[in-house]
């Protein structure tokens, strides 16, 4: 049953700043990102400037500001990958997708993010989609993919 911001923060004891991370994390699985005004209610819920929680948000890189798209891709910029040509595969979906690495696609079906390994080295390039994991793509196989996760849409 989805909460509102309110219910959500109530849960949490007001004034008691070690409550961040958790109540963060519980309003990112919420409602899928971080809002300038759920930075500002937890804010005032724990006693802490807007400021210092963001801080902290973009320091982990757990948390996201925008929306995720429908189809939610994930492109590995660990080692392996990167000497695989993850970099390569991560400016095509940018190119792709009109989009740059963090944002969402304006018709809301993509959303693109690196992270830093995601434990297959041996298989990269590797890109996941909405948990899916693709190995060894390439510029080619990654267009094919958008194509067919767009005719999905």
């Amino acid at each position: 049953m989805p909460q509102t911001l309110d219910e959500l923060v109530s849960r949490y004891k007001q004034g008691v700043p070690e409550s961040l991370l958790p109540l963060l994390q519980d309003i990112q699985d919420e409602f899928g990102f971080l809002n300038e005004e759920a930075i500002i209610r937890v804010g005032s819920h724990l006693k802490l400037p807007a400021s210092k929680i963001y801080g902290i948000a973009t320091f982990f890189d757990q948390f996201r500001f925008v929306t995720q798209g429908r189809y939610h891709i994930l492109v590995c910029r660990g080692t392996a990958c990167h000497m695989s040509g993850s970099f390569n595969v991560l400016k095509e979906l940018e190119k792709i997708l009109k989009i740059k690495e963090g944002h969402t696609t304006r018709d809301g079906y993509f959303s693109l993010e690196a992270v830093s390994c995601m434990g297959a080295c041996g298989m990269g390039p590797v890109v996941k989609v909405n948990g899916e994991f693709h190995k060894m793509v390439s510029n080619s196989s990654i267009q094919t993919l958008i194509e067919q996760l767009r005719k999905r849409a």
